[in-house]
């Protein structure tokens, strides 16, 4: 058994960037030691380095897709921080295509990264929670798994999927000390939201979402923090979607709050 006086450590899949993470810096914020999976091997080194923090930050190569890479990340983390305490599963892929065009191939890669990566690294690394008394399991899933949307037949059904996947883990290991949920967020503002969101397509998500803007990565990672906290301790087998309410606004909605607000 670990001292109770050893610090906490995460692990985030999916880390180099975005989401994952300012959801790094929102760990080291609070204490914690913080393990960063990535398959991209460039960004990952880049994003290590910008850390240059080796006491607490560990930057680990891995295919979240792959078991063996899986298993090897863990006994590296192990072997480094002793324990885990929270895993977030962070890594995600996509292709939009409609889904006449969808290959299987396109199909199958997203479902790897997406479903396959968060059952294999909650498999993985929950045992070693366990060994500590228990812990905390994040999984990231959108807002496409919880609505329907054009171009999202693998990545909105992947994203569906694991949410299910959360409420199945949740029941079986809530039993042992082990939490799960889920944040579905909407809207992100992040790298590539920049680089694929037309001006067009901003102003469809403004129109729709009632906050009217588009999420933070810190807003999301605060949400990630906060569910694998002492606070959310009583939550298990959750979907909180951090959307700015775009999931609870239904259909038509905008034009009735643009006539509610005139006439107000």
């Amino acid at each position: 058994m670990t001292s109770s006086s050893t610090p906490r450590v995460a692990v985030i899949t999916g880390a180099a960037r975005g989401i994952g993470l300012a959801t790094a810096h929102w760990f080291l914020r609070h204490g914690y030691q913080v393990a960063l999976i990535d398959n991209d091997a460039a960004t990952l080194a880049q994003t290590d380095q910008q850390f240059n923090n080796p006491a607490h930050v560990l930057a680990v190569h891995c295919d979240v897709s792959k078991p063996e890479q899986v298993t090897q990340a863990v006994h590296t983390i192990v072997a480094r921080f002793g324990r885990v305490d929270a895993l977030v599963n962070n890594a995600g892929v996509a292709v939009f295509k409609p889904i006449g065009e969808t290959t299987f191939e396109d199909w199958r890669f997203v479902m790897a990264t997406n479903l396959d990566g968060a059952y294999l690294c909650t498999q993985a690394f929950v045992p070693e929670m366990l060994k500590n008394g228990g812990g905390s399991v994040v999984n990231i899933a959108s807002i496409s798994g919880l609505r329907a949307s054009t171009l999202r037949v693998a990545y909105g059904t992947s994203k569906a999927a694991l949410i299910h996947l959360t409420r199945q883990q949740a029941v079986e290991y809530g039993d042992a000390g082990v939490r799960v949920n889920a944040v579905a967020p909407g809207p992100v503002e992040t790298e590539m939201a920049k680089l694929v969101h037309s001006d067009a397509i901003r102003r469809d998500y403004f129109d729709a979402i009632p906050l009217k803007r588009y999420g933070t990565t810190d807003e999301i990672a605060s949400t990630i923090g906060f569910l694998c906290s002492a606070d959310a301790g009583y939550i298990n087998g959750q979907v909180i979607a951090a959307d700015g309410g775009f999931d609870a606004a239904g259909v038509g909605l905008p034009t009735l709050r643009q006539q509610s607000q005139r006439k107000g």
